[in-house]
């Protein structure tokens, strides 16, 4: 298994080089060569096995060999343990044919620890036998930091430094990363928006000199590892509705775009998925791009669904590499395109491939507040303002009611009380571990939006010399 950039002109890696390298040297992100792709056999033989055990039979051909299959099933077993469901992504029923994935019972209540966790242990296993350490720069729009954080927090081969817009995270979001008193862990409040910080990240890495002086590393999900982790979750739900010898439909509240490209990678390598539908907030780049061909951007609105609050969706790139015929030099073009105008148009063929595949559907804070409401009224079930989003957009959109149609949960209610208290009433709680979280000391730095400033920031904190 070989890896490739989406624009064409990075070295080929292997997969612990991507692991590392994060960002490809191109501005690009990395993509399997080929996908693996199983038999409808071999996708019924899964059924049965445990969280763990389908992880790892998944993500094995992704390794190429660069990772030992005891070594692997080990590191994945261990980043699994200490979920608090069994299940460890359950599925619920929501009414006869609507279903809801829980992906939030990871240790920091949110879709990201699924992969997290694992990214963590296959840094830690990687740079451990290479003997080396890198630095970590991450963005985040409220749920990636808090999880990347507890994934890499002391880990003695990494320095994490997250990122995030200041204002704009919710209280126990900013303090899930900002109360965590490990040493290696460093957080800065950008005064701006996720898609500020993001732009910040990738300017780092994609500074030659910087990149390598403090051999940076990624844990967005611009790095494949995520992305990986991530197809699992699919495979789960689609077996456990009848897959192969049913599709399934999913829904999925979307910011970033990473979420729902691993449910097309699950496609791609053998999965009868029929149909996807995005979920969006008033920040709407993805749905608009669905309906009318055009991607234009925005300015960012802040909204009850704060890490939904994105005008550049990363992960889109990879997406737009199948629909250019995966012609790096014409990706290259459409994203140069889209930095200076604003606007991105992909070839017509590809556009047809993306709107047989993918619906749109958006909710605006009062549309998001009144679908809370009626979820609890009518099923009890309590749902978060991204979450909910997408069983809106699930019930919307839904092209054929014969198929099953799974709806991404991915943050647990009490990562966002204001608004779920708001719109029913009902105060959710943290869970026992984290009760005490408001009464924990933070420690973070804000900064300007000013990338130099912040690179000498990171310097200076990590002991190099500017």
């Amino acid at each position: 298994m070989r890896y490739i950039s989406t624009r064409g002109e990075a070295p080929i890696l292997e997969f612990d080089e991507v692991l590392l390298a994060g960002l490809a040297t191109d501005g690009g992100l990395y993509i399997p060569e080929t996908w693996p792709h199983f038999p409808a056999d071999e996708i019924r033989a899964m059924r049965g096995l445990s969280y763990a055990d389908l992880a790892i039979r998944i993500m094995q051909p992704f390794l190429g060999g660069r990772i030992g299959e005891d070594e692997f099933a080990g590191l994945v077993r261990d980043a699994y343990a200490g979920f608090d469901h069994a299940a460890v992504v359950p599925l619920k029923q929501l009414d006869d044919n609507l279903w809801l994935m829980e992906l939030f019972h990871g240790p920091t209540l949110a879709f990201k620890d699924v992969a997290l966790q694992l990214l963590g242990r296959l840094f830690d296993h990687v740079l451990g036998r290479r003997g080396e350490r890198i630095t970590i720069v991450g963005a985040t729009s409220g749920d990636t930091g808090s999880a990347a954080i507890e994934a890499c927090r002391d880990r003695e081969a990494i320095d994490i430094f997250i990122l995030h817009p200041h204002g704009r995270v919710s209280d126990v979001q900013r303090r899930q990363m900002t109360t965590v008193p490990s040493a290696n862990v460093h957080n800065i409040a950008i005064e701006g928006s996720f898609d500020d910080c993001q732009d910040m990240v990738k300017a780092m890495f994609g500074d030659p000199g910087f990149r390598q002086e403090m051999r940076l590393g990624a844990v967005n999900s611009i790095n494949w590892a995520r992305i990986m982790a991530q197809i699992v979750y699919y495979f789960r739900a689609a077996l456990a509705l009848g897959a192969p010898d049913r599709p399934v439909n999913f829904a999925v509240p979307t910011g970033n775009f990473g979420n729902v490209y691993a449910g097309y990678a699950a496609r791609e390598m053998g999965l009868p998925i029929s149909q996807f539908v995005i979920g969006s907030n008033r920040n709407d780049i993805l749905t608009r791009f669905i309906e009318t061909g055009a991607m234009e951007a925005r300015g960012v609105e802040p909204s009850l669904s704060p890490s939904m609050d994105i005008q550049v969706s990363s992960n889109f790139e990879r997406l737009l590499f199948d629909a250019c015929d995966r012609e790096g030099v014409a990706v290259k073009s459409a994203m140069t395109e889209f930095r200076e105008t604003g606007r991105l148009t992909i070839p017509q063929g590809g556009m047809d491939a993306i709107q047989s595949l993918f619906e749109g559907h958006r909710l605006d804070d009062e549309q998001t507040l009144t679908a809370i409401k009626g979820e609890q009224e009518a099923n009890g079930a309590l749902l978060d303002p991204h979450s909910v989003i997408g069983v809106a957009a699930a019930r919307a959109k839904n092209p054929d009611p014969a198929i099953p149609m799974v709806s991404m949960a991915t943050a647990h209610p009490a990562k966002f009380p204001e608004a779920v208290e708001r719109a029913t009433g009902i105060r959710p709680q943290l869970p026992p571990r984290l009760a005490d979280l408001f009464e924990r000391e933070e420690r973070y730095d804000v900064m300007a939006n000013n990338l130099e400033g912040v690179m000498a920031h990171i310097r200076t904190r990590v002991g190099v010399k500017a």
